[in-house]
């Protein structure tokens, strides 16, 4: 993909600025880490309105009930804690593991257990909430067998960067130009496959409730589960403050679809789709707001969010 001039320079831009943030978290104690961001996050909202008027549209029709001065409150705090998120993530792969697994409170293994001794596989899907990448690298480094499906980043240094991140936990990387063969290939070899799908998808996606609003969703992780037999799991990390987390694996029960229907893979989608709002009803400062998550709309409705 070739890209302009001032593309190519704001790429660089990202990447030299993204290397002195790693050095600075690693140099860094956490709480002064996590103050840096909290300035960051503020300086991103109230300043530079880095897509504000994305997150306060989504948090209109997440929450029409809320002021506007509740929906500012937690448009800034998202973020924050996105900053947060991203601090603590650079310093993952650099603690030891009984210091990671320390400062979390794990709950649902057992799904991933009794999904691999079936010989299947495990999907472990999830959503842009909380310390999400961690939800993916707690898993390898538990020791189980692990690969990351992931998309492409646009900047390709920082795409690099963070795939270099997901590698160091041990988990093998899925590019999405070979999604299909390698996740297939994953669950043959009974591996578990993590992935995100919650963000908006122009085609080839299914409609779900969320919110109470059809958004089209990736059908990825329930067409997975459903065609190979495979145990689906959604995971979601929580922080509770003052560096903890709790990570919880939660069962999405397949077993009564036998064949990978278009109606059976939506019902599997809402499914997850609905454990994920429910975590956002109750932490809605951890989401990742930033997107526009119902831009692409149900064939014949006219209407336009963004």
């Amino acid at each position: 993909m070739k890209f302009s001039r001032a593309k190519r320079i704001q790429h660089w831009l990202e990447y030299f600025v993204m290397r002195w943030m790693m050095l600075f978290v690693w140099l860094a104690p956490l709480p002064v880490a996590f103050r840096a961001a909290e300035m960051l996050g503020w300086f991103a909202f109230q300043v530079l309105r880095i897509r504000r008027s994305v997150v306060m549209k989504n948090l209109s029709m997440a929450f029409p009930q809320k002021s506007d001065a509740e929906k500012r409150a937690i448009g800034l705090a998202a973020y924050q804690n996105f900053g947060k998120f991203v601090m603590e993530y650079m310093r993952i792969p650099y603690e030891k593991k009984q210091t990671v697994l320390a400062s979390r409170d794990i709950g649902g293994l057992e799904h991933i257990r009794e999904g691999l001794e079936k010989g299947k596989g495990v999907v472990v899907v999830g959503g842009h909430f909380g310390n999400f990448e961690s939800m993916g690298s707690m898993v390898p480094v538990l020791g189980f067998p692990t690969s990351f499906l992931v998309g492409r980043q646009h900047n390709a240094m920082v795409d690099e960067i963070i795939n270099r991140y997901r590698a160091l936990s041990g988990a093998e990387i899925i590019r999405r130009g070979v999604a299909v063969r390698g996740a297939l290939k994953a669950l043959r070899n009974n591996r578990v496959l993590i992935f995100l799908s919650d963000q908006n998808i122009r085609k080839d996606g299914v409609f779900v409730n969320f919110f109470g609003i059809p958004a089209a969703t990736p059908q990825g992780a329930a067409a997975f589960a459903i065609k190979t037999g495979a145990r689906l799991v959604f995971g979601a990390d929580t922080p509770v403050g003052k560096g903890r987390h709790r990570l919880v694996y939660t069962h999405c029960p397949t077993g009564q679809y036998d064949k990978a229907t278009p109606e059976n893979i939506q019902k599997v989608t809402q499914a997850y789709a609905s454990i994920l709002e429910s975590y956002v009803r109750e932490y809605p400062e951890h989401y990742f707001w930033m997107h526009k998550r119902w831009k692409t709309r149900p064939p014949g409705e006219q209407k336009k969010f963004y």
